[in-house]
């Protein structure tokens, strides 16, 4: 049994503990919120036997064992390297720091203290991203990676009225590329590796903030190419591209129904299963890594690539954060 503490009440948080409720090893201990009377009124669902309105006092509290944070992203670092420092595993939710910095530090602590740091990114757990990498040879040598996620956002419209949500604050270290881009950003590195060079460009909004974006991962031998959005849909799917033939994947984050397109014109459908609850299995690799049974170093490269890669290329559009200014 791994008893759990939640950081965050917003619907996320939700979503974690109904996909964390059907793992037999997982029980939720307690919940923080920066006021007791929040706390209580997000556990009156769950019935967690602790309440915390203090990080240092959750962070010693002995009948905590591990951390789920879906907090704010400018909040990630601080709040997981507390929790590190005391002595608890952390799943903290994409994107798992506002800078490169952050992770890093992140993952070193996590290591120093032989604890399990994991990034919440839950399309490279679902069953689908491994069927999806074991028939890549099918497809000959891969020479791109197009990788799309355009979600208008529900808090654009009260953006566009003049109220200011969090969802559209910079300062929160909060962005297409952050919010959105990172589910196309984290399963490229993961497939392809750290690029040679990344090109950057963005859609940014009249107070500055980023709607959307362009990312170039440039290989010697191939491109990946990230398309993302807050202001916009798209039904457009994702792919890999190789040399017979492609990978046509109907959505980044949502990989059943993906198939190959020979360049014969054949089709051959993946075996993917319908994903009723895409946390399920970011849930348990995390549960996995924690009893021994998983390694997390991939896991870690690809959070701290994806940091670099996503660096990078707020640097190239003039994204800066508050976060990138602490030491």
């Amino acid at each position: 049994m791994v008893r759990f503490a939640t950081i965050g009440t917003n619907i996320i948080t939700h979503e974690f503990l109904s996909a964390a409720a059907k793992h037999p090893e997982f029980r939720l201990q307690a919940v923080y919120s920066r006021s007791v009377e929040k706390a209580q009124a997000f556990n009156q669902a769950y019935g967690a036997p602790l309440l915390f309105d203090s990080l240092e006092e959750l962070a010693a509290c002995p009948q905590v064992d591990a951390i789920y944070i879906g907090s704010t992203n400018y909040v990630h670092a601080p709040q997981a390297l507390t929790m590190l420092s005391g002595g608890k595993h952390v799943l903290v939710e994409k994107p798992a720091g506002s800078n490169l910095r952050e992770v890093r530090a992140m993952v070193d602590t996590a290591k120093s203290h032989g604890l399990i740091f994991m990034e919440a990114i839950r399309n490279v757990y679902q069953p689908g991203y491994e069927i999806i990498r074991n028939n890549l040879h099918k497809i000959g040598a891969v020479r791109r990676m197009v990788a799309i996620y355009c979600k208008y956002s529900s808090r654009y419209d009260a953006y566009k009225n003049g109220t200011l949500l969090n969802a559209f604050r910079t300062e929160l270290s909060n962005s297409a590329l952050m919010d959105i881009g990172v589910y196309c950003i984290h399963p490229m590195v993961k497939l392809l590796g750290m690029p040679d060079s990344v090109t950057a460009t963005s859609t940014l909004l009249h107070t500055g903030f980023e709607g959307a974006g362009t990312v170039i991962l440039n290989y010697r031998d191939k491109q990946g190419v990230a398309l993302y959005s807050k202001i916009v849909n798209s039904a457009l799917p994702s792919e890999i591209q190789g040399e017979k033939g492609s990978i046509i994947m109907p959505h980044i984050t949502r990989l059943a129904g993906s198939y190959i397109q020979y360049n014969d014109g054949t089709q051959e459908p993946l075996p993917i299963p319908q994903e009723e609850d895409g946390m399920y299995h970011q849930v348990r690799a995390f549960l996995d890594a924690i009893a021994g049974r998983l390694d997390t170093a991939k896991s870690d490269q690809a959070s701290l690539d994806e940091a670099a890669v996503m660096e990078e290329a707020r640097q190239q559009t003039g994204i800066h954060f508050p976060a990138d200014d602490a030491r």
